[in-house]
């Protein structure tokens, strides 16, 4: 490799193993230092550029040297280990001396300061020098020298569309970096963008950095490294740049002497990894070849590799199933005679995959043959042919479980031996559109759906008893639809903050849906859409109304919105039988006492029942958040705990991606970690959160966000800020006015231990009084009284008493002509051009 134009590393032999290195300086002579990238962490350090003609220095070395064998002679080692010396093409010191060729082309200068007069190796460099000023070559040229080297992931904001653009076409390049066997880091060329690029279809061992900061490698990683290396290190190549999923660059490297990739897999230092095979554009099956061709001799990481057999009985080798699901268009999810669901994998065969479809099921792979229609529900002949083993998760490639692939067939036909996309006729062309949760393309749907009443569906996927992923053949599009009327167990399901727990009876629920509907045609009535862009309506299956159906096995519960639909009494009828018997969801269930409900009924007098809270938060509209005080110990020991843990694990810098919804640790000006949840996402140096155990909103960069660990998830102690407005006044819309009030509530009652009791619900949050922890005066009447809000009257009996109170409150503020009434009663009808409104 060469560092620069004045250094060199250089390696002995392979013996065995990678050879050791040793840095060679050049002695006597100085190029331009390289641009230096400035350490994470250290603000105070700058980013340093090219020195002029540094890069060209750089060059000049690399072209004449990479790959050649060198001789070399050590004159000086310095008291750290640096070693000078004189470096010559070839084997010995006839060849061609670097140093001299360097400054012959102006490419260096000779360090005169050390000279001594009787040295005729360093006389003959200032003479070169003086011939190179004279001619005026390189840096003694006038201009130039200057080139710009960006850095991929800092400037270009997209590097998809940046991949895109290329249009896999082989680019020019220069390998800068290995960091393993298939991850470098390249220069592409003419534009000098830095990127890395991970290989297509393969993964190489790799070196696994340790919590201490130490790196341990994998069987094989150092190997793997060198043999990267020592074919591409700072050679000239080619790129096919092919895919940018998740911000990770996809791509080939083509080499005049070969294919890197399959010579990596032929010499059995990678696997192959379906994920990113699929945008390999050279030919997979060479790929699967190279593979073959390791695992057969056994070499290196293949070397206790054993052929796949299945190693079973005869009835579990050969067995009759039932078809329950078409997975895709080679895995089906059949019932054992025992009543155990299995997936089973057709052996020997891949179905078409297409990178970058919005129809990311295998619907039309499948179906559009006709296959899928043909199997649901009926027996089918399994013979186990091999089980693949399980694979862990390695970076940036997902795990993968065991397969059970064997042939199945049907009437003595084998399922695999359809023709469809090996038939001469043209392969038809489907487009379907996937709206889940596209809201505003739900939008545009859901008047059409509700128009037509009755719609044909396929039930591609069930998530939950009553969530479903359906397929409408006549729209063409992929809908998620919600089972109308009825309130199913919840499913466990990853959430930001953590693993959300199943409910009871969740697993049994999805079941029956499952058997009931999957990859079955049904008919939906779609009624409404939620917030989200989910469809919500009934589901009917020959005849049967699976919200109904649910209801009927007590596998769910009717919900209140059922009453306005016309199947309201059969669901609370079939609800009240299960309820009787108390069968699964109603187990445990106990009437409640009717004099409870009667009394509820009849309360006419306000109540309130005050409870402590903390005021964390308040802001500019007159919202406010805040934490209960029973909950606050609960709140102490998760942070302390949390910031143990994260002071014994600190979090890599940068290695979280901000997503808007998700929960995470943000760290706060005052340098500790709090949870949060992420908002917007304008850059990564933008990055909006909401501080949920405190209310307060910040913009930072995502260097100082975290994954949030499972164990401090909202899951183990729920958002501890709660939002709240203040019940019976309104606050004027004058902004001088409004920032009096607010000054005056912050100054009060922020970060203070009030009481607070909740008055009636509103549309963004509850509308509450509240009390001063030890006066126990009322915060809102106190600010009526002052002439600095109005009353916001409400009708409802039980509050009468409370709101002739605020009422009187305010005459008196209006006769003393207190802060907005310093000019009399302003809300008359012409006000509003002052900014007041009654």
């Amino acid at each position: 490799m060469v560092l620069s134009g004045c250094a060199i590393i250089v390696r002995g032999q392979p013996r065995g193993g990678p050879p050791p290195e040793r840095q060679i300086n050049l002695s006597n002579i100085r190029a331009g230092a390289l641009a230096r990238r400035a350490a994470q962490g250290q603000p105070d350090v700058k980013d340093t550029p090219d020195e002029p003609w540094a890069f060209q220095a750089r060059e000049f070395l690399r072209k004449k040297l990479i790959g050649k064998e060198v001789c070399f002679n050590v004159e000086i080692k310095t008291a750290l280990g640096r070693e000078y010396g004189m470096v010559y093409l070839g084997k010995d010191t006839t060849g061609e001396n670097i140093a001299e060729s360097l400054v012959n082309e102006g490419l260096a200068t000779v360090r005169r300061e050390g000279i001594r007069g009787n040295n005729p190796e360093q006389a003959r460099l200032c003479e070169l020098e003086d011939q190179a000023k004279a001619s005026k070559k390189g840096m003694w040229s006038e201009g130039g020298g200057t080139h710009t080297i960006r850095d991929l992931k800092y400037t270009i904001e997209n590097p998809r569309n940046f991949v895109d653009s290329l249009h896999q076409k082989p680019i020019n390049a220069i390998i800068e970096h290995v960091r393993d066997g298939s991850v470098v880091r390249a220069l592409l060329l003419p534009d000098y963008y830095l990127v890395t690029v991970m290989l297509s279809g393969i993964k190489c061992p790799t070196f696994k950095r340790e919590a201490d900061g130490t790196e341990s490698p994998e069987p094989f990683a150092a190997e793997a490294k060198f043999f990267t290396e020592s074919r591409l290190l700072q050679r000239d190549v080619q790129i096919i740049l092919e895919s940018c999923p998740n911000q990770i660059i996809l791509g080939t490297i083509l080499h005049p002497n070969g294919n890197i990739t399959e010579l990596l897999l032929k010499e059995g230092f990678a696997r192959c990894v379906d994920w990113s095979m699929a945008v390999y554009t050279q030919g997979a099956e060479k790929l699967r070849a190279a593979e073959r061709s390791a695992k057969e001799r056994k070499i290196r990481i293949w070397k206790d590799y054993v052929a796949p057999t299945a190693n079973l009985d005869q009835k579990d080798r050969q067995f009759v199933a039932k078809v329950m699901q078409v997975v895709n268009a080679d895995a089906m999810v059949v019932k054992l005679n025992s009543g155990e669901y299995k997936t089973i994998h057709l052996s020997s065969i891949r179905p078409p995959r297409n990178e970058g479809e919005v129809h990311k099921l295998v619907f039309l792979s499948a179906c559009s043959y006709g296959w899928k229609t043909n199997l649901i529900f009926l027996f089918v002949n399994v013979t186990v042919d091999y089980i693949r083993a399980a694979t862990g998760p390695g970076e940036s490639t997902p795990a993968f479980s065991e397969r059970t692939c064997a042939t199945v067939t049907i009437g003595g036909m084998a399922i695999k031996n359809g023709k469809g996309l090996h038939s001469k006729k043209e392969v038809p062309i489907h487009r379907v559109a996937d709206i889940s949760g596209e809201t505003q393309k739900a939008k545009q749907f859901l008047p059409f759906l509700q128009r037509a009443g009755r719609s044909e569906a396929v039930v591609e996927h069930v998530f939950s008893g009553s969530r479903l992923k359906l397929y409408m053949p006549k729209e063409t599009c992929l809908i998620t639809f919600l089972l109308a009327g009825i309130e199913c167990p919840r499913s466990a399901r990853n959430m930001p903050g953590g693993m959300q727990v199943a409910e009871p009876f969740s697993d049994q629920a999805m079941l029956f849906t499952k058997e009931l509907v999957l990859q079955r045609e049904v008919e939906v009535e779609v009624e409404s859409m939620d917030k989200a862009g989910n469809f919500i309506g009934w589901l009917h299956i020959e005849g049967v109304n699976l919200s109904v159906a649910l209801v009927e096995n007590a596998l769910s519960k009717v919900h209140f919105t059922a009453e306005r639909s016309p199947y309201y009494k059969t669901l609370v009828s079939a609800e009240e039988q299960c309820r009787q018997r108390k069968e699964k969801i109603w187990a445990n269930y106990e009437e409640k006492p009717v004099e409870e409900v009667v009394h509820l009924s009849e309360e006419k007098e306000r109540v309130p029942n005050y409870r402590p809270v903390f005021v964390t938060e308040i802001s500019d509209n007159l919202h406010f958040y805040a934490q209960d005080v029973e909950t606050g110990a609960q709140l102490e020991t998760l942070m302390e705990t949390m910031r143990a843990e994260i002071a014994a694990h600190p979090p890599v810098e940068g290695s979280y991606s901000a997503r808007r919804g998700d929960y995470c640790l943000a760290k706060f000006a005052d340098g500790e970690w709090y949870r949060a949840r992420v908002e917007k996402v304008e850059s990564p140096a933008k990055v909006h959160v909401f501080y949920i155990d405190y209310g307060n909103r910040e913009v930072v960069p995502s260097t100082r966000l975290a994954a949030m660990p499972p164990a401090f998830s909202t899951r183990t102690l729920p958002a501890q800020a709660t939002e709240y407005t203040f019940a019976f006044i309104q606050v004027p819309l004058d902004e001088d006015a409004r920032a009096d009030v607010v000054d005056c509530i912050v100054r009060d009652i922020q970060n203070t231990q009030c009481m607070m009791n909740i008055e009636y619900s509103g549309a963004s949050c509850p509308h509450v009084s509240i009390q001063f922890g030890d006066t126990k005066e009322d915060v809102g009447l106190g600010l009526v009284k002052e002439g600095l809000v109005m009353v916001d009257v409400r009708k409802e009996k039980h509050l009468q008493k409370i709101v002739t109170e605020y009422l009187n409150s305010q005459e008196s503020a209006k006769s003393a002509r207190l802060n907005i009434w310093r000019y009399g009663d302003f809300r008359a009808d012409d006000a509003d051009e002052f900014g007041y409104r009654r």
